[in-house]
Order: C-alpha cells, then sequence, then structure tokens
C-alpha cells in the first residue's frame, strides 16, 4: 500500500459524496431524523426514561446500519461502472483501494457521530453517566465498523439489489442478537454462544457501559469499553483485509 495513493483514493470519494447531495443527505441527515423520532416516541413514556435506555446503543447501530448500506452500494458501483477496473490498472493496489474507501468513509462517520451525539444531548436531552467524548469514540469506531463490513461483502454482489440482500443476512441477525431486546447473558445457550462472536454485540456493549457507568481509570472510563472497542476495530481490520484479498475488478 501507498499512502499517496491511499490519500488520493480518499480524496476523489470524499469529492463525490460531496456532488452526491442524495447520499451525503442519507449519511449525515438520515441518522439525527431516526434518533429525533425516536425521542419524540418515548418523549412521554415513564418521564422519558425510555430514549435515555435506547438512546445510547442506538447510536451505535444506526451509523453502523447506514455506512454499512452506503459503503457496500457504492463500492459495487465502482466495480460495476467499470472504475475500479480502470484504478486498478494504474499503480493502485486492492489494499490502497480498500484503504482510501475506509478512510473516507471513517471521516464521514465521525462527522455523522459528532452530529448525532450533539443532536442527543443539545437537543434531544439525553443523559448519560460517562464522558459524552467517549460515546462519539464508540459511534465512530461502530460507523468504520460498518464500513469495512460493507466493502468487504460488496466483493460478493453482482448487482446494487444483491448489497442490499446483505443486509438482512450480514446486519439484521446482528441486532436481534446484540442484545438490544433481551440482555445476551439471558438468551438460550446457543444463541448467545453465537452473539458472543458478532461484532456488533461489542459495539452496543462499549455505548451500554460508557452510558451506564462512571469509571475511575483512563480518563474516567470503564476500561471494559476499552476491551469491546478493541475488538470491533479488530473485526474492521480483519474485514478490510479479507476484503482486500477477495474483491474483484469488475462485476461479469
Amino acid at each position: 500500500m501507498s499512502p499517496r495513493i491511499t490519500f488520493a483514493v480518499a480524496t476523489r470519494v470524499l469529492t463525490q459524496l460531496r456532488r452526491d447531495h442524495r447520499t451525503a443527505a442519507m449519511l449525515l441527515v438520515l441518522p439525527c431524523l431516526i434518533l429525533a423520532l425516536l425521542a419524540w416516541m418515548f418523549a412521554d413514556a415513564a418521564g422519558g426514561l425510555g430514549f435515555d435506555s435506547l438512546g445510547p446503543p442506538l447510536l451505535a447501530l444506526i451509523p453502523f446500519i447506514v455506512m454499512f448500506l452506503v459503503t457496500s452500494v457504492t463500492t459495487l458501483r465502482e466495480r460495476s461502472s467499470g472504475t475500479l477496473e480502470r484504478l486498478l490498472a494504474m499503480p493502485t493496489g486492492k489494499g490502497d483501494f480498500l484503504g482510501g474507501y475506509a478512510l473516507a468513509f471513517g471521516l464521514v462517520a465521525a462527522v455523522q457521530s459528532v452530529l448525532a451525539v450533539l443532536l442527543c444531548f443539545g437537543v434531544l436531552g439525553l443523559d448519560v453517566a460517562g464522558p459524552v467524548w467517549m460515546l462519539v469514540v464508540v459511534a465512530v469506531c461502530d460507523a468504520v465498523l460498518g464500513s469495512a463490513l460493507g466493502l468487504f461483502v460488496s466483493a460478493f454482489a453482482r448487482t446494487e439489489f444483491q448489497a442490499v440482500q446483505f443486509l438482512p443476512l450480514v446486519v439484521f441477525p446482528q441486532l436481534l442478537l446484540c442484545g438490544l431486546f433481551i440482555p445476551r447473558d439471558q438468551m438460550p445457550p446457543a444463541l448467545e454462544a453465537i452473539s458472543n462472536v458478532l461484532p456488533l454485540s461489542y459495539a452496543v456493549d462499549a455505548m451500554t457501559s460508557v452510558s451506564s457507568t462512571v469509571g475511575d481509570a483512563l480518563g474516567g472510563v470503564d476500561p471494559a469499553v476499552w476491551s469491546d472497542l478493541a475488538v470491533v476495530v479488530g473485526f474492521a481490520v480483519a474485514a478490510l483485509a479479507v476484503g482486500a484479498g477477495t474483491l474483484r475488478r469488475r462485476t461479469e
């Protein structure tokens, strides 16, 4: 991989996103709208405590889902249009291509997460025990994980519709087993074992720990959060590495 080429690919992706207003709105505005709708739904439920308990996990889930969908479709579009083939015909390796995409969408994820957290605390009145800045860190890591998995699954799709079909296959099982609906330790043993190897489970665990626990080490953050984040980042790096090995130049 060449840092110069990777940064060039990232710059190209960011330029495209800046010109594609609908995609930019989906990345930056849609998560905020969903969170605002959910806060409105729970406004009169138990004095607003419903959103205080669901808000932090949703800050992990929504960026993950949105980034997975947009990244998988965008990457497939590059391959089906022949852009990827032209890029790889130049001194651009698969690692440079995926690294550039990961960097670009990682920056978008950072902006997305900052906007979502600012909305939750500045407008929607979300209240958590842990530091707000750590919620941003966890949300960014979760969004990067979604981007990495989106880049990975795009290698196995031939059309944009097939890329979207990976959403229920890859995302929905993690959504059901991540602990949002029922604590993972209360699941049947087989389902708990499956949830323990799914990255989104650790993303939700990290966000829940930040929101409910005031740690006294590592800057006031529960040390368990860093362990969960290490797992999330590890899955993201592994997805990018495997994706680089399976990426095809173009869709047949």
